[in-house]
Order: C-alpha cells, then structure tokens, then sequence
C-alpha cells in the first residue's frame, strides 16, 4: 500500500516542458505562441536566410487551369528573383522566396526558386481545405503555424519586398496588412510592393476611389506597383531592392525589421 503522498507505482510527474496535457492548456498558450517564433528563428539561423521576397497569391489556381498563366508568370518571376540573388550570397541567404507553403501560386513561386537550385521557404498553416505543404519547399524551411498572427510576423518581418498575385480573402488580408504597416511606417524599413495583374487589382479593389472619398491620401498610391509580366515585375523588385534593402537593417541573423516607436525615430527591435 502506498503512502498518501507517494503516487502510485511509483509514477511521477512529468515535467512541465514534457507534460502534454499541460502543453495543450490554455494556460500554456503564451508557450505555444512563444514557440512559433523561436523555432522559425532557429531554423533561419541555421540556413543563414538572411531576409526574404514574400509571393502571395490565390491557392486555388493550378498549372493547368483557366489562370494557369499566372501560375506560370509566379514560378518565372521567383526563379528570375533566386538567380539574380544569388550573386549576394556570401555568409547568409538574401531575398529568399518565401510563401504561405500551399498550393496554387505558393507552389508556383516555391516551385520557380527550386527550379534555381535555391533555398525556398514556406510558411503553412493548418486550414480545412486545400493547405499542404508543396513539395518544393527547402525541408529544413518548411513551417507548420496555429497562430496566423505568428506567421505574419514572419511575412512581415523578414520581406524586403512583396509580390501579390491574383486571390481572394487570404491574399487580401495579407495585402492589406503590409500595406497598412508601410502607410503607417510601423515598419523602420522601405518595402517594394507587387501588385501582379493590374486589370484584375484594378477590378478587385478601387483604390482611386478610396481617395476620392478621403479614405487614404493620393500618396498613399504610391506605396506599389503593378507589373503585367515577369520582367516588368523583376525589374521594379531589384530596382526596388538596390535601393532600400541592400544594406541589412541589424546585424542580427535572420534580419528582423525593426518597429518604428514614436518615442524613438529611428525605431527599435
């Protein structure tokens, strides 16, 4: 018989870092977040990614569908950017591509930085429907995210540059949230904006009405680009590239973009 405070057959408890039931509790939920950032960050560290060009665009579309040519246009456009980046690497990766690590135009961008022989991130998620890893995706930079506030911090944080083609609420919201940070320089960095297929941005959202009706400023137009073809797409991101994001923001590795604090001008981590 066992003594009151001697658990039976001699079981102890597990330690909290080990101890799953507490793990997936709510109490542990700041661990759980916590962790999102930290083990992207060793990775990135590991495989040196220095910072990245962020392609988004609908998981719906597929090669050999009735928009296969935007798929087509994502996977040039990445293989352009990873070939042409590649004469910066030296001890770290720069302007790596990186994605939302599905299908569809994710696939399509993953697919043309592999078909450069680099390295490719994908930053997945777990949705119900059509979320699954591509398969072109450097292995070692390949996520699986929860929380979709931690995997915009990673879209965010590490891209010099934005490409947005063609897609629905996801890509929206990814849109909107990069171009908020920029209108509002939340962001102590300049970032280069792709909005690839200009008849169908220019149908999907009026921007010129927004300021018509005083919603954002003329400027605020100014904050992308529209590109219609590959080329005219590279041409704007490294002309955009050489300009603000040749020189790495911090020392650190990966390079996370620092927050701009109105206290402090210059911004801080």
């Amino acid at each position: 018989m066992s003594s009151p405070n001697q658990p039976p057959n001699n079981e102890r408890r597990p330690v909290a870092y080990l101890n799953e039931k507490f793990l997936n509790s709510p109490d542990a939920r700041a661990l759980r977040i916590l962790a999102e950032f930290l083990e992207p960050l060793a990775h990135f560290r590991r495989e040196k990614v220095r910072d990245t060009v962020v392609f988004f665009g609908s998981a719906r579309l597929s090669e050999d569908g009735p928009l296969k040519q935007y798929y087509e246009d994502a996977r040039e456009l990445a293989r352009m950017l990873t070939e042409w980046a590649d004469q910066f690497t030296n001890s770290t990766y720069r302007f790596v591509v990186c994605t939302g690590g599905g299908p569809g135009i994710m696939e399509a961008a993953n697919r043309g930085a592999h078909d450069a022989d680099g390295k490719t991130i994908g930053l997945n998620i777990g949705l119900p429907f059509e979320q699954f890893p591509n398969p072109y995706i450097t292995p070692e930079l390949s996520f699986e995210f929860h929380y979709f506030f931690m995997r915009k911090f990673w879209f965010a944080y590490l891209a010099k540059a934005l490409v947005v083609f063609p897609g629905g609420y996801g890509t929206m919201d990814e849109l909107m949230e990069i171009l908020t940070l920029t209108q509002t320089q939340k962001l102590a960095k300049k970032m280069t904006v792709v909005l690839y297929g200009s008849s169908y941005w220019k149908e999907i959202i009026n921007f010129d009405a927004l300021v018509r009706y005083d919603m954002i400023a003329p400027e605020d137009l100014n904050l992308f680009h529209y590109a219609d073809d590959p080329q005219t797409a590279f041409d704007i991101l490294k002309g955009g590239l050489m300009m603000y994001a040749m020189q790495p923001e911090t020392p650190e590795l990966p390079s996370i973009s620092k927050s701009r604090n109105p206290l402090k001008p210059a911004g801080t981590a």
